[in-house]
């Protein structure tokens, strides 16, 4: 889910990246690396704007087989090594990484009173008992239990 307050941001975002992309176009440097044989399946995707990355790298590569120029999609090690520094300055001591932000957005939402079945596909769980991990914060028992007549 893309939270409405970045769906604005993103738009701009992906404007700058059509633009990367349209100078990549004109400078002959277009292509994205696919996975799985899927630039033989799709020969032309590897230059298409609907296959570019969200988050692509900064620079330029050239395939040392083929010859061929491109640019690669942001390493998740960037984003992790982001968040784990975010966490260190903002003196956080407790561990944070990446995946506790699915922690916390599975929680929050059972917190709003979500059922856990939507919060199971929303995460992309098979199982029932994975879903529950991620919200067990929420086994208050009786002491967590609001009379209908104290909701606001």
């Amino acid at each position: 889910m893309i939270p409405a307050v970045f769906i604005s941001p993103l738009r701009r975002h992906l404007e700058r990246i059509r633009a990367l992309h349209a100078r990549d176009l004109a400078e002959g440097f277009s292509r994205v690396e696919l996975r799985h044989a899927l630039d033989r399946k799709y020969p032309n995707a590897p230059s298409e704007w609907r296959w570019k990355w969200v988050f692509p790298q900064r620079n330029r590569w050239r395939d040392p087989s083929s010859g061929r120029p491109g640019r690669h999609d942001c390493d998740p090690f960037i984003l992790q090594r982001a968040v784990r520094d975010a966490v260190r300055r903002a003196g956080v001591t407790k561990r944070a990484t990446c995946h506790t932000f699915r922690h916390c957005f599975a929680t929050h939402l059972r917190e709003g009173g979500q059922d856990v079945c939507t919060v199971q596909k929303l995460l992309g769980h098979k199982d029932l008992k994975t879903t529950m991990i991620y919200t067990h914060v929420l086994n208050l028992g009786p002491a967590g239990v609001r009379s209908p007549l104290d909701r606001p």
